[in-house]
């Protein structure tokens, strides 16, 4: 096996392994008492079981669901107004403040309210998603934008690119790395919402079964669900890693060939 190999594949599985066995040696001999922590081997039982009456894979479709509506209402809106605020000054100036003051309101704290406004629906959740998924897109797409070499625009014109044209090929394109670092973080911030917004108000998805299972202190299908939120995040991290090296192929900073 080459070295590189080694450092790609194994490497950064090592201390995770590491951690699972000492933690399944631990609990094996008592020093874990299993009513705080249970063992991996236990974890997986109730997993297991879980799936074998489908409960699991209902509430990952209800979750993923909301995460992916809140997504695209919130990531469009934000892509769309950063690209506005970027290019047009007179946007700019009437817009961009009002949504830098919104942003440093915390919108988990808007729980209660979106609560009283919309109920403990589908709408809320999706709504609180949206908001945490809005501002870091915005945010990256906008600073992205006018951060562009102004000299790669005036070589656009002068190779007779305008309007449209001119948008996508150059501008957009050269924000395009900060863009995708707003969509990696904003990724994050929505599995974070979910979290928050299901243990809160919900009937359904993973964090309503995290919560059904502490009122009955099932310790192991609550971690379960951890681990499930776990590895979505992971999952959809990967795919926006992905998407950053099809994007970017021209970009010596991403290309790893």
């Amino acid at each position: 096996m080459s070295l590189n190999t080694y450092m790609k594949f194994i490497a950064p599985w090592i201390l995770p392994a590491l951690i699972i066995l000492f933690w399944q040696v631990f609990g094996s001999i008592g020093l874990i008492a299993k009513d705080t922590l249970p063992a991996p081997t236990d974890i997986l039982e109730s997993a297991f079981r879980i799936i074998e009456t489908g409960e699991l894979f209902t509430h990952i479709k209800v979750s993923f669901s909301r995460a992916f509506t809140g997504f695209l209402i919130g990531g469009g809106l934000g892509l769309i107004l950063g690209v506005v605020n970027g290019v047009f000054p007179i946007a700019d100036r009437h817009v961009d403040t009002t949504i830098q003051m919104f942003r440093n309101i915390p919108h988990l704290a808007l729980i209660p309210l979106v609560i009283l406004w919309l109920g403990i629906g589908e709408e809320a959740k999706i709504f609180l998603v949206s908001i945490g998924v809005f501002f870091p897109i915005y945010v990256n797409t906008y600073y992205g934008i006018i951060s562009v070499d102004k000299g790669l625009i005036e070589m656009g014109r002068v190779y007779g690119l305008s309007g449209s044209k001119l948008l996508i090929r150059v501008i957009f394109k050269g924000a395009l790395p900060s863009v995708l670092v707003g969509v990696r973080y904003a990724l994050g911030i929505m599995w974070l919402t979910l979290i928050v917004a299901e243990t809160v108000a919900a009937d359904s998805g993973i964090g309503y079964m995290a919560m059904h299972a502490r009122e009955f202190m099932q310790i192991d299908v609550v971690i379960v669900a951890i681990l499930l939120y776990a590895i979505l995040g992971k999952l959809a991290d990967s795919a926006a890693r992905l998407l950053e090296s099809k994007l970017l192929k021209w970009n010596p900073s991403y290309n790893k060939s």
